[in-house]
């Protein structure tokens, strides 16, 4: 019996009439398909680790018994996004500048840098609770620059009641404002809410996909709707 997978010309008389089908096609392994596969493997091998996430020791186990073409342009590749990472993490503190240092330390932090500038003034507990905050996030995020200035000794005069004061900077520029102790939550503010807060102004790269404030806020409305239903309840029995 003739094989229906040949390529004759009576097979492909029989396949336009329908009698057998069509010939499968075969898939086409590309380089690219290569690469994903070898790294899917090694995933699996690594307990669910990804080469991104793979010290350059670990990728040197692996080269030897892989092919050597891929895992060169595999390790070349992962050198460079350790070296551009580590080209951008360069902060990691929280710095405290007075008047004269203000246009060198945030107007020309340089191309691309972040600047967070917190003005606070000692003896205020928010502008300390966010202090510590700062110091938090400047290890998480060191390509972010993070600077704090006493508020009279950096700008004269500015008024207590808009402490604290948070300004954020991109290229020299001004970008955001974020005023007053409302705007942070007051005492209840966490290092999470402050990283979400600088994450959506742009100057942080945070992972979080939701505001962390949405959990406190639903069962304060929760509180609020029991309140008011106990409040009617009362005055109906009145």
């Amino acid at each position: 019996m003739q094989n229906p997978n040949e390529d004759t010309e009576w097979n492909d008389i029989l396949r336009k009439k329908g009698i057998i089908p069509e010939k499968e096609k075969e898939i086409e392994i590309t380089e690219e398909k290569i690469k994903e596969m070898m790294e899917e493997s090694i995933r699996k091998q690594m307990g669910g680790k990804k080469l991104d996430e793979m010290e350059l020791d670990e990728l040197d186990e692996w080269e030897d018994d892989e092919d050597e073409a891929v895992f060169a342009e595999i390790r070349a590749k992962r050198i460079a996004e350790m070296k551009a990472a580590a080209s951008l993490a360069k902060y990691g503190t929280v710095l405290e500048i007075t008047a004269p240092e203000y246009v060198q330390e945030v107007n020309k932090a340089g191309d691309g840098v972040n600047v967070v500038l917190h003005l606070y003034k000692q003896g205020i507990p928010l502008c300390a609770l966010l202090n510590q905050h700062m110091t938090t996030l400047a290890r998480k995020f060191p390509a972010t620059k993070f600077i704090k200035s006493i508020s009279t000794t950096c700008i004269p005069n500015f008024p207590d009641k808009n402490l604290p004061t948070f300004f954020i900077y991109k290229d020299g520029e001004m970008k955001t404002q974020m005023v007053g102790a409302v705007t942070f939550g007051g005492m209840n503010c966490t290092v999470d809410e402050l990283e979400w807060m600088l994450h959506k102004a742009g100057a942080v790269s945070s992972t979080m996909e939701r505001d962390p404030r949405e959990k406190r806020h639903i069962p304060d409305a929760m509180t609020s709707a029991i309140r008011q239903a106990n409040y009617y309840n009362d005055s109906d029995s009145d």
